[in-house]
């Protein structure tokens, strides 16, 4: 069985990654999200285990310590953190693994893993982010100015990435993102099948 790819999506707060994502892993059963851990609270009905593993400072940097990271970062005053482990025993079952991450993350990623495909989700303005993150209600007027001003840096940073998809329209985005993925796909399979590539082509 062959390894799934390692794939990067990031975006700024509001930008509508995690809706792109939950619909993309409805749509194709070869995709699944690392589910990082976090030393951030629990909000609404989030559960430990599927939306984050929730564990405290002390947890975090036990394993920051012990290299059990494949990224680690401070967002907001929080840790978050891709488990290594997770990530390679999902990419060995043949699945392609999305890592739902900050610019700063996925520079540590590609550090690591050179060939992980990179994607970045543009909002089509920075009116509609702010719009969206009233509409979302989950922080203050204040807090939202800060995630607006974090939004601008971070878009600085798509020029980084292999791939970035414009969420004006959802429908359109999510199938550039699903296009994306499947090609990322045949990119990998190229590199993989490379002996059996070479018994097709001997004379």
């Amino acid at each position: 069985m062959n390894n799934g790819q390692l794939i990067l999506i990031s975006a700024p707060s509001g930008a509508g990654k995690t809706s792109l994502v939950n619909k993309a892993l409805a749509r194709d059963p070869n995709l699944v999200v690392a589910v990082s851990h976090t030393t951030r609270p629990r909000r609404g009905d989030e559960q430990d285990g599927v939306n984050y593993h929730f564990v405290d400072d002390d947890a975090f940097q036990n394993m920051v310590g012990a290299n059990q990271f494949l990224e680690h970062a401070q967002v907001f005053g929080r840790c978050y953190g891709t488990s290594q482990a997770e990530v390679t025993a999902k990419q060995k079952n043949g699945t392609d693994v999305i890592l739902e991450i900050d610019w700063q993350g996925a520079d540590q990623v590609r550090t690591a893993v050179p060939n992980a495909l990179s994607i970045f989700i543009l909002p089509p303005s920075i009116e509609t982010l702010r719009e969206r993150l009233i509409k979302r209600g989950q922080d203050a007027a204040e807090n939202i100015e800060q995630r607006l001003a974090e939004a601008r840096l971070d878009i600085k940073q798509c020029v980084r990435y292999n791939y970035v998809i414009t969420n004006d329209h959802f429908d359109v985005a999510l199938e550039d993102l699903l296009g994306v993925i499947r090609s990322g796909r045949l990119r990998t399979n190229t590199e993989q099948f490379s002996t059996r590539i070479q018994t097709l082509i001997k004379p």
